[in-house]
């Protein structure tokens, strides 16, 4: 490591920033492996201070009527989005993504804000006449209290607003730790927020480890509801933790994402998203496509097409020209990716592409992974079987439509998946059969915040996006109305 240039307080609380007691963490830019800034890691006495900034922000907030919480929200929003030129390199820096990438993270980020902005002005409640004479009745749908959200590195600013805008928009306040490698985005966007009209203790950020801060925040016992982003095997601790308080609970966990090429497909069309979908962030994406399923008639050409465009994707820095795929986020990550390549590769998969670290001498400090293509692997080997969070993706060849959706079925993960085919019948008959939360036909693997978005199976539990997503982040009370 070379020296650090600039040391950060750790946690804004209530409005500023707050000096946590725990021992500091070393920011690290994946593109040369070199830290370039601390950051103080929030204790358990750290993250109650944040709680109750929280609690005490509550009320008045959670009494506003909901369309001046979405009036305060948007004010503040645009201000975050005044200063997307210091936001941008920042994220890149920390996580390693191109700067192209870092805009359109944190520009999507700012339109989740303003989507809930303008669902403020539309929420209504359930009224039911006549439930006998004389009597009526009708739902209310109150806040819940103080939100955890506990936020990865791949993309620390949406998947903050995910949580962020409809936790905000129905009442709560908000508390939230990102990842200990990614904490200076989100500790300046919160700072931003605050700038822009967002009032003290409605958004607090807590940094540290998840095994200090992240656990005492699940188990504070003045926290309502967690929003977790990340692995399957976290979301399940975190959710046995969550259950000592009867605590609610968002997860959006792994994925492992098949996508189904059919022989009467856009061929070229789907190998673009084929590409776009797997090496987009560097595959270090829960929605990335991470496995295809390709009719044998077409497969060949399939094939060489995207491994054709693995191979023209330029690698580098994040913040160099012309990049298009930056470094991986951890040295231990590329190493994890790396594991599972090679033994695909020495179980019987065929690499046609990557496979290891570039050439270039000056990528050789960074966590840097070449595009990497793997043909056929066996259906146990850890290409099939895990979730691959990195830039390889495994392509099979199948006989036809049923087996396809037999080996996309065949994972313990159901988040999205895709399907390409200019067949009715057949988009139908694998929307209504594949076992995922999100199923896109002929169209890039993109969510909107106007659908729904949750995993089945261990991919998760709950929905963000979506009017849905309120439905976590309240609770709902019937009241009987009688004429007495």
């Amino acid at each position: 490591m070379t020296t650090v240039d600039t040391t950060y307080a750790g946690s804004f609380i209530g409005g500023a920033q707050h000096r946590n007691a725990g021992d500091a963490l070393d920011v690290v830019n994946p593109a040369d492996g070199r830290a370039f800034a601390r950051v103080a890691a929030a204790s358990a006495a750290d993250v109650d201070v944040a709680v109750q900034a929280a609690a005490g922000a509550f009320d008045a907030w959670s009494e506003l009527a909901v369309s001046k919480r979405g009036e305060i929200l948007g004010r503040a929003a645009h201000h975050v989005e005044e200063h997307l030129d210091e936001l941008i390199p920042l994220l890149t820096r920390e996580q390693g993504k191109t700067l192209r990438d870092s805009k359109i993270e944190i520009t999507k980020a700012i339109d989740t804000l303003m989507h809930y902005v303008g669902l403020s002005k539309s929420l209504r409640g359930v009224h039911t006449p006549n439930l006998d004479p004389g009597v009526e009745g009708y739902v209310l749908r109150k806040p819940l209290g103080v939100v955890g959200a506990i936020v990865p590195w791949n993309f620390p600013t949406t998947l903050l607003c995910n949580k962020l805008a409809p936790a905000l928009v129905a009442g709560n306040t908000v508390v939230a730790k990102p990842a200990a490698t990614t904490p200076l985005t989100t500790l300046r966007f919160a700072e931003l927020l605050a700038d822009g009209g967002l009032p003290p203790g409605v958004f607090n950020v807590v940094t540290g480890k998840g095994s200090v801060a992240g656990e005492a925040l699940v188990t504070h016992p003045h926290v309502r509801k967690i929003a977790f982003t990340g692995s399957t095997p976290v979301g399940e601790q975190i959710m046995a933790l969550a259950a000592r308080g009867t605590k609610r609970v968002t997860l959006e966990l792994g994925g492992s994402d098949p996508m189904i090429i059919c022989d009467d497909a856009d061929l070229a069309a789907a190998a673009s998203a084929a590409s776009m979908g797997r090496f987009y962030n560097g595959g270090q994406a829960c929605l990335a496509i991470k496995r295809v399923y390709v009719f044998e008639s077409v497969a060949d050409q399939v094939i060489e097409s995207i491994t054709a465009k693995a191979k023209r994707l330029k690698v580098g820095r994040g913040d160099a020209e012309g990049t298009q795929m930056g470094p991986m986020h951890t040295d231990a990550q590329r190493a994890e990716v790396a594991g599972q390549v090679t033994q695909s590769v020495n179980a019987g998969g065929e690499l046609r592409a990557g496979g290891g670290a570039p050439d270039d001498p000056d990528l050789q400090d960074g966590f840097f992974y070449m595009p990497t293509i793997v043909v056929d692997p066996p259906h146990d080997s850890p290409m099939a079987t895990e979730e691959v969070f990195g830039p390889a993706l495994p392509i099979w060849r199948v006989a036809g439509l049923d087996e396809a959706i037999q080996r996309a079925n065949a994972s313990p993960f159901g988040l999205g998946s895709s399907v390409w085919t200019k067949d009715l019948q057949s988009a139908r008959e694998a929307a209504n059969r594949i076992e995922a939360g999100y199923t896109w036909i002929n169209s890039r693997t993109k969510v909107y915040d106007e659908l729904p978005f949750g995993g089945w199976k261990s991919s998760g539990y709950g929905k963000e996006h979506g009017q849905e997503a309120f439905d976590f982040y309240t609770e709902t009370k019937s009241v009987v109305l009688g004429g007495g």
